[in-house]
């Protein structure tokens, strides 16, 4: 009879100030080996040329990410005007001479404000994006032909911090699945002269800001002396912005099993999320989302996330602690 495998002996998420010229696969790699334990995932992939915020989940918090799919980043960056590149970054190469433009920061403003809201982008030919099951990347390195589609995107914020030379800085903020190497490159073109992402930082993911971050040697340092807790964030402080109950134990062993069950309106208490200093206006991008509930033990243990069947009757939609 297999063995059953151990449980991972952390479960939460660890914020990550991901190194330039890692990606976030290698990051995930190396907590896997700092921690002891492969249950480790992240939310959201960063290039190798990007640095901050790289959520990883652990242990039990893995099963939370599909909650996390709609948070909205915020990003510094800054562009690099007067030639593009393949990649539509720094790392690529140079798709003609550098034309060394003056720039006007009124226009940079008037294209950066065009850029606010929903509209269709064009994903870089170096991107994670599938064509007939294989990442686009891997074709645009063989130099074969990239067939991709626009795809609908939302910026929430674009403001432009700087311009000075041929470089000008701006503070952004999206719906996940924008690409802001596509802005850069977008913008390039509108100009005439070529654009590239020179540099990129993650601030913000939801919640999760770069004054949480922690940098992998801190982590490696913590976990040798025994103090990785205190980087990491429990299980039962995520989702915040999701209502809670705490069941009884008859209405747990229904929750445990899969099954419907049913809460009374004095038992809810409602979600709550303190939004950090420089944090995303709102945690979500606009898509509807139903109705979710965090449910908990009398131990104040989570043990799942349920969503609304009709008023006050929960399905449970991922049971962290199921009947042994």
């Amino acid at each position: 009879m297999p063995r059953k495998p151990q449980p991972a002996p952390l479960d939460g998420a660890l914020i990550i100030d991901k190194p330039q010229g890692r990606t976030s696969h290698d990051v995930v790699d190396a907590a896997r080996r700092i921690l002891g334990f492969r249950q480790i995932g992240h939310l959201g992939t960063l290039d190798p040329l990007a640095t901050g915020v790289l959520v990883l989940l652990l242990g039990r918090a893995t099963r939370l990410a599909q909650f996390y799919a709609g948070r909205r980043k915020r990003y510094t960056s800054t562009f690099r005007f007067g030639f593009a590149t393949d990649t539509y970054d720094a790392d690529g190469t140079a798709q003609g001479p550098d034309t060394a433009p003056a720039l006007d920061r009124a226009e940079i403003e008037r294209l950066a404000a065009a850029r606010v809201g929903l509209f269709p982008q064009m994903p870089p030919p170096y991107s994670a994006k599938k064509i007939h099951g294989r990442p686009a990347h891997e074709l645009a390195r063989k130099k074969k032909p990239v067939d991709l589609k626009a795809v609908d995107i939302e910026v929430y914020d674009f403001r432009v911090d700087e311009v000075a030379g041929t470089l000008a800085k701006f503070s952004i903020e999206c719906a996940a699945g924008a690409y802001i190497r596509s802005l850069a490159h977008d913008m390039g073109a509108a100009l005439g002269c070529g654009a590239h992402l020179a540099e990129i930082i993650r601030t913000v993911v939801g919640e999760f800001t770069l004054d949480q971050a922690a940098k992998l040697e801190d982590i490696a340092r913590a976990a040798a002396e025994g103090n990785l807790a205190q980087y990491v964030i429990p299980i039962e402080r995520l989702l915040p912005e999701l209502p809670s109950a705490i069941v009884p134990p008859l209405v747990e062993q229904r929750v445990r099993h899969g099954s419907k069950f049913t809460v009374q309106l004095a038992q809810i208490q409602p979600g709550r999320v303190s939004v950090a200093q420089g944090a995303t206006a709102e945690l979500n991008s606009g898509e509807w989302k139903p109705a979710r509930l965090r449910v908990f033990s009398q131990q104040d243990r989570l043990i799942a996330i349920a969503e609304a069947v009709v008023p006050r009757t929960y399905q449970p939609v991922v049971v962290l602690e199921a009947e042994a």
